[in-house]
């Protein structure tokens, strides 16, 4: 029986969120910008005809934007992540196999499953428009590096419908079709890696699909073995479909304006820390340390530069925002210093474990930390039910100067009160 893996992956996902919520976008040229409105992250089939290329930055672009009415929107995370949650959780019933790849990518496993794979993919591209209202894209074939493949192919060749099936393909159909794709598409294969491929006569997938693994596996890495064998449809990568727990948790963002203020940089670090936290506690999860860390601009040569990090352990492994927050505070003041104009921090949590193999001690306080588990429930249950930030710590600060610009964000459509479409009848 031969393999068949779907890769599912929603189009232009970003742009698609915001044309969810405002139909009249439809048909013109639309782009989603990153933090603090730098640089362009999604765009639409019409902001691609009309040259706008992925990560330019928005300032340089602001005259073909006039000349072609190029919609900008500020990237409005709280709305992506509620609607690919929506998609990933409509595709988990296509299947008993799934692995969320990203926020707007996932692996099925429709092997066995009876009928044609390309006409239960239509299926799929169907629903997900219907019941969600975001277009995707199918790719179907014996192992991942293949799948993805396939998907490129659907997304940029008209005739497959959305829906490209290279199961269904004889060898010199798919060597056809797979000698006019260049090799810097191949999952795997880096920007700096292609021109190495190319220079050693491998232009194509085609190419990389013939070249002798082994040799590949010398000059570069075993990765490179394991993707020839994937374009051979030997699958060599199975299905996750149980998400690994993150060993590290990161979060960090760019100020919307530079401080040199000590209170500025608490409020931010608390901000951060707590959504750190929230994740930890998402994943059922538990940390020991924290690392926090601050920066100048490095572009800013006029400016002094510094930069500086500390680790801060806790006194016992916790999932209470508090702790790491007084953990944050306590590092950020060892490494603070006056006189600089501030661009960045960021916490990151470390020696994280599940919390089901908390180690116990002597002097455990099983009172004390079921209060705790019982007030960080409640906080995130009703910042889930309400809207984020809806409660939060004082130390955050409601006039947060430093926060990212958004300046044309849309309303949070799905996860606020406040941002309900309006209709009138």
């Amino acid at each position: 029986m031969t393999k068949a893996i779907a890769l599912i992956d929603c189009n232009n996902f970003f742009v698609s969120c915001e044309r969810l919520f405002q139909p009249k976008l439809e048909g013109k040229p639309v782009v989603v910008l990153s933090n603090n409105d730098g640089c362009v992250v999604s765009r639409s089939q019409e902001a691609k005809a009309i040259g706008v290329k992925m990560a330019a930055p928005w300032y340089q672009m602001k005259g073909l934007a006039k000349q072609h009415g190029i919609v900008a929107f500020s990237s409005n995370y709280a709305l992506y992540a509620d609607i690919s949650n929506r998609v990933m959780s409509l595709l988990s019933q296509f299947s008993p196999e799934q692995e969320v790849y990203s926020i707007d990518e996932s692996f099925l496993e429709l092997s066995g499953m009876p009928g044609d794979h390309a006409e239960y993919a239509q299926l799929i591209r169907h629903t997900i428009r219907q019941c969600v209202g975001i277009p995707v894209c199918v790719g179907i074939a014996p192992s991942k590096t293949l799948a993805k493949l396939a998907n490129h192919i659907a997304k940029t060749q008209p005739r497959y419908n959305g829906v490209c099936d290279l199961n269904s393909m004889d060898v010199h159909e798919l060597d056809a079709l797979l000698a006019d794709i260049a090799v810097g598409e191949v999952w795997g294969v880096g920007r700096r890696t292609a021109p190495r491929l190319q220079e050693i006569g491998i232009r194509s997938v085609l190419d990389l699909k013939r070249a002798p693994a082994k040799q590949l596996r010398d000059r570069f890495s075993v990765v490179f073995e394991r993707i020839v064998s994937e374009l051979n449809g030997i699958a060599c990568l199975a299905l996750d479909d149980i998400p690994r727990d993150k060993q590290q948790i990161i979060c960090s963002r760019s100020f919307g304006m530079l401080t040199s203020s000590l209170d500025d940089l608490e409020q931010a670090a608390i901000a951060y820390t707590t959504r750190a936290v929230e994740k930890l506690r998402q994943q059922r999860s538990i940390a020991g340390a924290l690392h926090i860390y601050v920066r100048t601009n490095p572009h800013r040569t006029q400016d002094r530069q510094y930069q500086q990090g500390i680790l801060v352990p806790l006194d016992d492994t916790s999932d209470d925002t508090r702790d790491f927050c007084k953990a944050a505070l306590h590092g950020l003041r060892q490494i603070y210093r006056p006189g600089h104009a501030y661009q960045k921090v960021g916490v990151m949590l470390a020696e994280i474990i599940p919390a089901s193999e908390r180690p116990r001690t002597l002097f455990d306080d099983d009172a004390a930390r079921e209060r705790s588990k019982s007030l960080m429930t409640t906080l995130d249950r009703i910042n889930r039910r309400m809207g984020s930030g809806t409660l939060k710590l004082l130390g955050e600060g409601t006039n947060q100067r430093w926060a990212m610009r958004r300046e044309n964000s849309s309303r949070r459509y799905t996860t606020e009160w406040d941002g309900l479409q309006v209709c009138r009848a």
